[in-house]
Formats: structure tokens, sequence, C-alpha cells
């Protein structure tokens, strides 16, 4: 049976007033690329085009998407379709009209609804895992999830700044331990280790085109929210194919499905049923080359890039300095004052 999509990533706007170091967001996020939003017409006729082709799930992304001054009409639409609605959002003016605004359209979940708290883990903040478990038990969130920062977007640009230590990793780990066994069932506590400290990779959005996709700002489909980044591949627009079209056909979204593909050792290795090879956008960052292995994999010919990133890491006493996600032209007046 050929695949369907069962959740969809709407990044509606990568506008955001935040400047965050481990963005997913693209580098040239600000260029030509990724200028053109489209409108709500054509949001609205992706909702459509995704729901038919069996999506039940939609995030509702950026950047920051409470930007969009017409969140509450997508939703609106999205609700009518029969979708779940998630908005990931820092709550940038998020006010208490807003929200009440969002929920009367048919937002399915974010803060004062179901709610999970979402944390990015790095070297300059793993010591605060305590007091962010707090927090969240503080807004009677029902989730947190400790995500160590995946390197992809700005990230990656910003890894040697970003990658804990080990000694930060199990201290940290320790914690979550006991404040597992401090809540219970009150609150869950996941935590996402980076790949880079595993021995083996983790499954690409459940392997590639398989379960999910993005559609960016300007309307480009991919498989994860990282593809873009990938420069040997092209991406439809859905302003000039039908998302069923670029789904089932695209080269992007047929190059990686299924097992193929695959170069040794994955393609006899008994772990491709569960990793599916792991992550073709690490692959392409890191090797060079989005059909090899992924280099996070103890079996990787590769595998000698990570443990060489890690173990820079490890030597330095510091943190590195890291550079903010910023439009060129903000970069270039930050440079200036």
């Amino acid at each position: 049976m050929d695949p369907k999509p069962l959740w969809l990533l709407a990044e509606l706007t990568y506008k955001c007033p935040l400047q965050c170091p481990y963005c997913s967001n693209p580098l040239d996020f600000a260029g030509p690329r990724f200028k053109r939003e489209l409108s709500t017409d054509e949001w609205c006729r992706v909702f459509r085009e995704a729901k038919a082709l069996g999506v039940l799930q939609l995030g509702l992304s950026g950047g920051e998407p409470t930007l969009r001054a017409d969140l509450e009409e997508l939703v609106r639409q999205a609700h009518g379709l029969g979708l779940y609605t998630s908005l990931i959002t820092s709550a940038y003016r998020l006010t208490k009209e807003r929200l009440a605004a969002l929920k009367a359209a048919g937002l399915d979940h974010v803060l004062g609804f179901p709610l999970t708290v979402n944390v990015v883990l790095h070297r300059r903040n793993l010591h605060q895992v305590a007091a962010l478990i707090g927090l969240a038990e503080s807004l009677g969130a029902e989730r947190i999830e400790l995500a160590n920062t995946q390197f992809y977007g700005w990230a990656l640009h910003n890894r040697d700044a970003l990658m804990p230590t080990k000694a930060q990793l199990d201290e940290a780990w320790r914690v979550v331990q006991r404040e597992r066994a401090r809540l219970g069932t009150k609150l869950e506590i996941v935590w996402v280790l980076p790949d880079y400290h595993e021995q083996y990779p983790k499954p690409c959005m459940g392997g590639w085109a398989r379960a999910y996709m993005t559609v960016t700002p300007a309307g480009e489909v991919w498989p994860c929210h990282a593809a873009g980044r990938i420069t040997t591949l092209t991406f439809e627009n859905v302003r000039e194919h039908a998302l069923e079209w670029i789904w089932e056909h695209s080269e992007a979204f047929t190059r990686f499905r299924g097992d193929a593909w695959m170069p040794e050792p994955c393609r006899s290795c008994p772990r491709k049923t569960q990793d599916f090879g792991g992550c073709r956008c690490q692959a392409f960052l890191v090797a060079g080359d989005a059909g090899l292995t992924d280099p996070v994999c103890s079996l990787s010919p590769h595998r000698h890039l990570i443990d060489a990133a890690v173990a820079e890491v490890e030597r330095a006493a510091e943190a590195a300095e890291w550079t903010y996600r910023a439009a060129p032209a903000s970069r270039a007046l930050a440079a200036k004052g």
C-alpha cells in the first residue's frame, strides 16, 4: 500500500521577533526563495488538498505564526475540514483575547488548551532542566518535551556553541529521572538526546515521505522541515502542482521513499525497518550526500565526522560564541552597533 501523509506542518511565515541561534529555519529565510508568502486562499486550498490526501493533524508554525493576521481564519477553515490543529508558537503577542478568538475558531492545542511545553536544550541551558520542569508544572502543562538541539538550519551553523558535553547530559538525565519519580503521572517528561550522542540515528520523520510533509511560507513542499537544505533535490511548489501530485510523483518525495535507494550497510541491516537509514538531511549536511547512511549511525563509514565534532566540543573549555538568527540587514545593523 502506498504511504499517505498523516501530518502537515504549515510554516505560515518565517518572520519572527526572536533570534534563536538554534532555529531550524533556513539561513536564507529572508531571501527571495521564501519572500512571497502564500495567501489566505492559497493556504486554505493546501488544507483542503491535505485533507483529501488523508492528513489528520495540522501544525501551524513558522517563524512565528501569530504574526499572520489571518491566523484565526486559517484555523477556522482547518477546523471546518476536521483537521486537528496545533499552534506551535513562542506566545509572542498571544493575548487572552486572541487566544479566545483562536479557540472560538476551533484551535485544538496551545496555551490554555491541552498544553505541551517544548524546550530546546543546549550547552548553555542544560543546567536549568529542574527549573524548566518546574515552570511546566506551574503552568499546568500535561507534557514537557526536553529536546536537545538537533543540528539543522541555524543550529548547524552554531553547532560548536550549542553542543553539550557528556557530563552535562549525564547530570541533566539524573535530574529528569528524579523529577519523573517526584511528579509521576502529573506531568509527562520527554527526554530527547541529541543524535550526535546516540549509537543509532532516529527514524527520519517515520521514514522519508511516509507520513509527514512541510509546506514552506512560499509554497515549497518538503518531506521534512529541514529538507530544503538538500541542494541536490528539486522541491515542487503548491502554486504549480497539486499536493497529491507532489506527494506521489515529485522527485524529492520519491527519491528516498522505501529502501531501494539504500547503500550498504543500510541495505542489509535489520534496523532499516526501524530507522529507515536515518536522516537524509543529516547525511547531506555532514557527509555531503543525502544518499549515504546517516553518519550518526555507529555502522556508518562516516561516523568519524560526528565523533570529531563531539570530541572538539569536549576539548573546548568554554562554549564558542554563537550567531543569532537574523535577516542580513539586522545582522549588519548589529555589527555596526
